[in-house]
């Protein structure tokens, strides 16, 4: 019963961004092709390391002027449970924090959402990892994305992406960064995600990025 519960659960977390079938490719299953990688699709990634199961090097966050004074001016939100915290505008307050998810919001219904996952001991956290990086290389080259990297915050390596903007002009755009950590022994996987409409999506252009670059964990 507990393999079962344990398959069920990496197969959940898999299927959320529709992953399965890229996990088992990146895993060896018959007749898979390892050599799946898109590190020449337009983003600003670097190139891959010479191990082709592995995900491109991560680059490390650059604030603009705009965005440190944003932090500078900023408050600080902790989230004590999972020892991470944000810089986040003035104006912003909180909406719901728990174990295991930190909701936070502005004045115009611009969002800080973060999830964790917990995940089981034997989960492969850099095999997954590589199959978000590659899920989101094709979500760019489809155009829901604009663009996707492999980004490093505070020493955890992650998937940035930033979708295009919706046809609706009232449909979500989101600044998402994914990631996996281990923590008081366990796995985990971090959602960490700024949303806000499409019409009032560039107003925050320099809030989302200064508010994830601005992430400190307790290792």
């Amino acid at each position: 019963m507990k393999t079962i519960l344990t398959l069920g659960l990496i197969s959940f977390a898999l299927t959320f961004c529709g992953l399965g079938d890229r996990l088992k490719q990146l895993t060896g299953s018959p007749g898979s092709n390892s050599n799946t990688s898109s590190s020449n699709s337009g983003t600003n990634s670097a190139a891959n390391p010479p191990n082709s199961s592995s995900v491109p090097s991560a680059e490390k966050p650059k604030l603009t002027a705009e965005q440190q004074t944003i932090l500078d001016t900023g408050i600080e939100a902790k989230w004590d449970d999972q020892g991470i915290s944000w810089r986040l505008p003035m104006g912003w307050s909180k909406m719901d924090v728990k174990k295991e998810s930190f909701n936070y919001k502005s004045g115009d219904n611009a969002f800080l959402l973060v999830n964790i996952s917990v995940m089981p001991d034997t989960f492969p956290m850099d095999v997954s990892l590589k199959a978000y990086y590659d899920q989101a290389m094709q979500q760019l080259k489809n155009g829901k994305y604009e663009s996707v990297r492999m980004l490093e915050i505070d020493g955890i390596q992650g998937v940035e992406f930033t979708e295009a903007p919706p046809e609706g002009k009232d449909d979500p755009r989101r600044h998402q960064w994914i990631a996996y950590r281990t923590y008081l022994g366990q796995k985990q996987m971090l959602n960490v995600m700024t949303s806000t409409k499409g019409t009032n999506f560039e107003k925050h252009k320099d809030d989302f990025p200064a508010i994830l670059y601005s992430m400190k964990l307790v290792k």
